[in-house]
């Protein structure tokens, strides 16, 4: 799902609850289990943001503060408050996975209008941080919404904006699990199983890619992160 249509989370994280782990410990051993798969998205779009250099060094330092934070304030906040707000955070990302593509196209007529603007804006430091954070602390649906906040301070094409958006996400979630690593609350052997099922799956979804109908899948994703959002609130 994650390859072809993305929201991959809104079905992992739901799972572990069910089988009984803490909302917590399934929210960080999600997190470091998929991980790796962002490395492969950011990799393969390396061309492009070696032509991106001097904004990845803008920021990606605050995707990783971001990321940082959003970890800790995750492990300070506790088991009760994280769980009250499961429901409002799965229903946001289910929100933003289906305001995923129309936010494309507007990306796609936006970068027509006029020539791309190659500046590099420091006001975008402050809104990146702050999804960074959001990203550290739940992560389902970050990648929409860095890319929102690109849109809006870039004039720039999806493509480009898309390969910066990646490299971000990879620096929130490399920052988050870190902390989380020394947290003691990653279950290994779930981790481990799904770091090769998110392995397979990734090398699936690429055979599949044009195969499978992406936006009717989407909206499945996002069908299942609604019908779970309203089970968290009816518990």
């Amino acid at each position: 799902m994650n390859a072809l249509a993305g929201g991959g989370t809104l079905i992992t994280f739901p799972l572990l609850t069910a089988f009984g782990l803490p909302a917590v410990a399934a929210n960080v051993t999600n997190t470091v289990a998929l991980c790796p798969g962002y490395f492969g998205a950011t990799f393969a779009q390396r061309g492009l943001l070696k032509q991106q250099a001097k904004r990845l060094w803008l920021l990606m330092p605050a995707g990783l503060l971001g990321g940082f934070g959003g970890a800790f304030l995750l492990l300070n906040s506790g088991e009760h408050l994280f769980k009250g707000l499961v429901p409002w955070l799965i229903l946001s990302a289910s929100l933003l996975l289906a305001v995923g593509e129309p936010l494309k196209t507007w990306l796609k007529h936006k970068s027509t209008e006029s020539e791309a603007n190659k500046q590099d804006k420091l006001i975008a430091i402050l809104p990146v941080g702050l999804a960074a954070v959001y990203g550290g602390y739940f992560g389902a649906g970050l990648s929409v919404i860095v890319l929102a906040v690109l849109g809006i301070f870039y004039n720039d094409s999806l493509t480009r904006l898309n390969a910066l958006k990646q490299a971000i996400a990879l620096a929130a979630n490399i920052a988050a699990a870190v902390v989380f690593l020394f947290s003691g609350q990653v279950l290994w052997g779930v981790a481990l199983v799904m770091m090769l099922s998110a392995l397979a799956g990734g090398a699936a979804g690429g055979k599949l890619a044009n195969k499978v109908n992406a936006s009717m899948l989407r909206w499945l994703v996002v069908s299942i992160g609604l019908v779970v959002a309203t089970i968290y609130f009816i518990k």
